[in-house]
């Protein structure tokens, strides 16, 4: 069995705000369909993780600061 890739850091809290998970970044209806989405799908999902998360809660780091 081929393993999936998966951004899951096992901190899964979905923001009521941005609708985002705080751990990985995504939306509640990405986790659902996570691993029945192809490979190249979870690929191109997880290259937007990043810049989502920093677009997400740039704003709450800010006030933390």
């Amino acid at each position: 069995m081929t393993r999936v890739s998966s951004p899951c850091i096992r901190v899964c809290i979905l923001d009521p705000e941005t609708g985002l998970c705080e751990g990985c970044g995504r939306t509640r209806e990405e986790i659902t369909r996570w691993y029945r989405l192809p490979e190249e799908e979870r690929q191109r999902i997880m290259a937007t993780l990043p810049e989502r998360m920093r677009e997400a809660f740039a704003s709450e780091r800010d006030k933390a600061e």
